[in-house]
């Protein structure tokens, strides 16, 4: 832990809106508790951020990623933060790839044609009831839950859990109302992401987010990855889809070898320095 009034640098950076501050501690340690993580991660009176990223220094790959959630909770997978992390990595050792660990496995970062354009290999997602988890033993394609009419949510967890749900309109529900009440649901164990989606079109999917400890958030990696493999399970798409977030589109293709390859933009928003 850093001394109080110690400067240190950081990046604040976003995919498709869903935004991070990046901390590179892989020469000079840094853990910042759950109440620091907080502060840096308020809008008003911090920083700004969806989720905290730390980068440790890793003996087998090119950094560890440790991600807080803006509520300070230590979580094991971000997609949307992986390719930003990647694209980092990738443009400073000009390699064909980027490995980067994480508490839900190695993640492969690859560049595109566009350097602001990265793709990760997600990994394979898990898909039994006690992987999600959840409570109680259900099949993991249509649930055997329901909360204020919305029933049957496909599970998925890809790093962490999701619950998906299919509607009619996307657009019309109160995410922010039913949102809360699923994630703390005591159905599911460790709390829970959720998605609501709409097909729009062969291929199209809109999903909106409420994400586990942070809120509605414009884009959510692991939520895109999750609501893919949930639509497909179901016949809704082949193994590929577009994923229409509020803050733009994801590319999600569901492989022979069961790994979700997920490609979509990174940005720079700024670099600065903080007391920490």
């Amino acid at each position: 832990m850093t001394q109080q009034g110690t400067m240190r640098d950081f990046i604040k950076m976003h995919g498709l809106s869903n935004d991070f501050i990046v901390f590179d501690c892989r020469q000079a340690p840094l853990r910042l508790e759950d109440a620091q993580v907080r502060a840096l991660a308020d809008r008003k009176t911090g920083i700004g951020c969806d989720q905290l990223i730390t980068l440790l220094p890793d003996i087998k790959n090119d950094t560890f990623m440790r991600i807080q959630n803006a509520d300070g909770e230590e979580v094991d997978a971000c997609g949307n933060a992986t390719r930003c992390v990647g694209a980092l990595l990738l443009a400073e050792t000009g390699a064909g790839e980027a490995r980067v660990n994480t508490n839900a496995g190695v993640l492969v970062c690859t560049p595109t044609d566009d350097p602001n354009v990265i793709s990760v290999d997600m990994g394979t997602p898990q898909l039994d009831w006690q992987a999600i988890p959840v409570a109680r033993e259900t099949d993991t394609v249509t649930a055997t839950y329901s909360h204020a009419g919305h029933v049957g949510p496909g599970l998925v967890n890809v790093g962490n859990p999701h619950a998906v749900f299919f509607v009619e309109d996307a657009e019309a529900v109160d995410v922010a109302r039913i949102g809360p009440k699923i994630e703390t649901d005591t159905f599911f164990p460790e709390r829970t992401n959720v998605e609501f989606a709409s097909l729009i079109e062969p291929g199209l999917i809109r999903m909106r987010v409420w994400e586990r400890g942070v809120g509605i958030t414009r884009a959510c990696g692991t939520g895109a990855c999750a609501t893919m493999v949930a639509a497909s399970r179901r016949g809704l798409v082949e193994r590929a889809a577009t994923i229409r977030l509020d803050g733009g589109d994801l590319q999600l293709h569901w492989d022979d070898n069961d790994h979700i390859i997920m490609t979509g933009p990174v940005a720079t928003s700024f670099h600065g320095q903080v007391a920490l």
